[in-house]
């Protein structure tokens, strides 16, 4: 069918009395103006994930992986409008010296979009759709993510301030995971996030959300994630929490928690849990580390590593928990299981 165009921009996204940017059930009728013609796929709860390749078709994931929706039609023009106008209302531009561009919208609503001839299929979308914003540990340990007792552990390892690194494929939930677990923290604590594009929505009276600004048309005024979480050091937090370490701000990361800002905590991508060791030296080598100097820093600054996997039938569990070790001057990890 025919995509109902056009969207208008409407800048920034409509904000909480707190500060943060209200969900979609809070106001579901700004969340489906954000969305447009994609709208009606707000309202089914089983969607994560909405793709859209250009006049390839659309494609729906509703936890068991993309599916092709038939009935959906647009011309090439048509999803460059639909991208241009989500890009705006998300407060920023898309355009050829800008090809690719993210942000976040209504409710924690992610948007990714790529131009041609970047996306040489045409105009990519790729739309992420928070279904568990606020979900807690106990909803985690009723939906089958962990077990009780593992559920019980791991508000301890928040209220013992043990640092965490939280890993794991796209969309395995390590963002929700951590945002539960960071509800546990005591509310006299101050918990500062810093974000690529923030995500986490944490239900705790004392969160202050720092998220990454792009250079403006002219290729100027960047802040990236590193300086970001140095900023942070100066805002007295009591926790510090990378959202994804993808870089040299994971340098700065490990130097915070090694110097007593404990119960921090960060996420990382990585396929699995033996791979972690890899991801990291990788990242400590852009930061200028050598793998020596990563391994002293990670086994003294993280206390255990939380693995999520998400498995075919789109259930989402904490599949291995590992406890970095030092091997030879490289880092080594073990798999643990410390709520026995």
């Amino acid at each position: 069918m025919a995509v109902p165009f056009i969207v208008q921009p409407r800048g920034r996204p409509r904000r909480a009395a707190d500060g943060r940017a209200e969900s979609p059930h809070r106001d579901d009728q700004a969340a489906r103006a954000d969305l447009g013609p994609l709208a009606p796929y707000l309202a089914d709860g089983g969607v994560t994930d909405l793709f859209v390749n250009g006049t390839a078709g659309l494609f729906v994931d509703r936890g068991s992986g993309p599916e092709r929706e038939a009935s959906w039609r647009a011309s090439e023009r048509e999803v460059r409008d639909l991208a241009t106008a989500l890009i705006a209302r998300g407060g920023r531009h898309i355009d050829e010296a800008t090809p690719c561009v993210d942000v976040r919208l209504t409710g924690g609503l992610r948007v990714h979009a790529v131009l041609p001839p970047v996306s040489s299929g045409g105009t990519a979308l790729s739309i992420r759709i928070p279904r568990l914003a606020h979900a807690d540990l106990a909803g985690l340990c009723r939906g089958g993510t962990f077990a009780a007792e593992v559920r019980d552990w791991l508000i301890e390892v928040v209220r013992a301030r043990r640092n965490v690194l939280v890993t794991g494929a796209a969309g395995t939930g390590k963002t929700t995971l951590l945002a539960a677990m960071l509800s546990h923290a005591p509310a006299n604590e101050r918990i500062v996030t810093i974000e690529d594009v923030a995500e986490l929505r944490i239900a705790h009276p004392h969160h202050i959300a720092l998220e990454v600004r792009q250079p403006n048309l002219e290729g100027v005024g960047e802040i990236g994630l590193a300086r970001l979480v140095r900023e942070s050091l100066r805002m007295r937090p009591d926790r510090i929490v990378v959202g994804e370490c993808r870089g040299e701000e994971v340098r700065e990361l490990l130097t915070a928690l090694n110097t007593g800002h404990d119960g921090g905590a960060g996420t990382l991508h990585a396929s699995g849990l033996d791979d972690v060791p890899a991801r990291l030296e990788a990242l400590g080598a852009l930061a200028g580390m050598d793998d020596h100097a990563v391994a002293r820093q990670v086994e003294s600054a993280i206390a255990f590593v939380l693995h999520l996997k998400r498995d075919r039938a789109g259930q989402r569990r904490l599949a291995r928990v590992g406890r970095f070790r030092e091997s030879g001057q490289r880092l080594g990890i073990e798999e643990v299981e410390p709520w026995r």
